[in-house]
């Protein structure tokens, strides 16, 4: 599956691709939503991780205009435990999961399998 990551820090890029790697094509990385966007239109991935809160473009807007370009997109946010009011936006703007911070090996493996067999 191809996997296009984006956070704004590199640690937790760092921390998703050590977990996905081993099983999946990371083709990108992106530090916010605006290279997010790009690198979506340029690589078509099969599933975005996503980072809610982020400098230039966040989270929330990345995912609304990728979705806005391919209905069929499929984001997964990643999100601080105290980000609810976020997650609840991030759903209307497209999202199909979360995963919480600091990531866990087995529910991010989780969430991906989920939204890649629903």
């Amino acid at each position: 599956m191809d996997v296009l990551i984006t956070d704004d820090s590199g640690f937790m890029r760092d921390l998703l691709r050590e977990i996905l790697e081993e099983d999946h094509n990371i083709v990108g990385e992106a530090e916010n939503g605006v290279e997010a966007v790009e690198l979506y239109q340029e690589e078509e991935p099969d599933i975005v991780f996503m980072d809610i809160v982020m400098p230039i473009k966040d989270g929330i807007e990345a995912t609304d205009e990728i979705t806005d370009m391919d209905p069929n997109a499929k984001v997964v946010m990643c999100t601080s435990v105290e980000q609810a009011e976020q997650m609840k936006d991030s759903i209307k703007a497209g999202a199909e999961g979360y995963i919480t911070k600091p990531f866990q090996k087995e529910s991010v493996l989780e969430e991906l399998n989920s939204i890649a067999a629903g």
